[in-house]
């Protein structure tokens, strides 16, 4: 009797959807750069689960089925957008039951096109915030504006509060600090541009836009289209006489790309070869991850526009 009561009593109780929650809900993130800025968010509160690990490039990536099934029981999963990887916006569309919050669709967000050409048009120019591109041609490199991830900070922040009230303040005032944090470091990563302005180098693919932009360092042209597809005989002798035109100095190769086109685009001696990484490629995951790729990639260019 006492085991039939025990079972009446578990079917009589209401399920977990239709009571307050009192767990950490369960946020899934696509990229290590994203991860990182939930994570100052949760930090104290709980830890969000990486999708793509670093290592993968988003453009081209296969979900295991581990990931389907963390899209699938996910109470907020935090992306890009449909534009960085189509294979994930897929899974996004059919796997994921909870809430999705896409940090390109954040009013207010910094918006950016793709370049267009091997050589960009205008050697310093780009820098002009465009925010109704359509989705088409909408650069999802965002993350890389700081400003774009302090606002993203609050919104993160407000979705997670929505889903668990219980600890709204401690995500707020995560998202304040972290964005305190971002401004410091923003206002240092510009100090340290500012002797490196002018100079002309040329990327391995239309990643960097936002970054170059927001510090007034941009690229004179990219080897590779900005979706990170192969590029063709005829960009790359684009890109090389380019170079050679304007003088280029450095280059900069992706660790997670293949490196080989770069001799093409390299026709002077002592030119030099840098290495900038958009998604923090040899990083460990977690808070601190952000801060450390955007110091990453200043120190790069300082290393190979600065060196004599």
């Amino acid at each position: 009797m006492l085991r039939l009561a025990v079972v009446l009593l578990i079917l009589a109780t209401p399920s977990h959807a239709n009571v307050p929650r009192a767990d950490v809900p369960r946020v899934v993130v696509d990229i290590p750069p994203i991860h990182s800025l939930v994570a100052q968010v949760m930090e104290g509160v709980g830890t969000p689960e990486l999708i793509l690990p670093p290592g993968l490039s988003p453009h081209d990536v296969a979900l295991r089925p581990s990931d389907a099934s963390a899209l699938a029981q996910a109470d907020l999963v935090v992306w890009i957008g449909p534009e960085l990887s189509r294979a994930f916006a897929r899974s996004v569309d059919a796997l994921a039951q909870g809430r999705v919050l896409g940090l390109l669709e954040v009013p207010d967000t910094v918006l950016l096109g793709y370049r267009q050409g091997a050589v960009f048009s205008e050697l310093g120019g780009g820098d002009e915030h465009d925010h109704d591109h359509d989705q088409g041609s909408r650069d999802p490199h965002a993350w890389l504006d700081p400003v774009n991830a302090a606002l993203w900070l609050g919104a993160i922040a407000q979705a997670l509060a929505q889903i668990d009230p219980t600890n709204a303040e401690a995500y707020t005032e995560n998202a304040a600090a972290a964005a305190v944090r971002l401004g410091t470091l923003q206002g240092a990563i510009d100090t340290r541009i500012i002797p490196l302005r002018g100079q002309p180098f040329v990327v391995f693919h239309d990643a960097y836009h936002y970054f170059e932009a927001r510090f007034e360092i941009e690229a004179a042209g990219a080897i590779a289209l900005g979706d990170g597809g192969a590029p063709g005989p005829r960009r790359l002798v684009e890109i090389g006489q380019a170079a050679q035109d304007l003088g280029v100095t450095c280059v900069f190769v992706e660790p997670q790309f293949n490196a080989g086109y770069v001799g093409a685009t390299l026709p002077r001696e002592g030119a030099r070869v840098g290495v900038i990484d958009p998604l923090g490629f040899a990083l460990t995951p977690g808070p601190q991850l952000y801060e450390t790729l955007l110091t990453g990639m200043v120190a790069s260019f300082e290393q190979c526009l600065g060196a004599e």
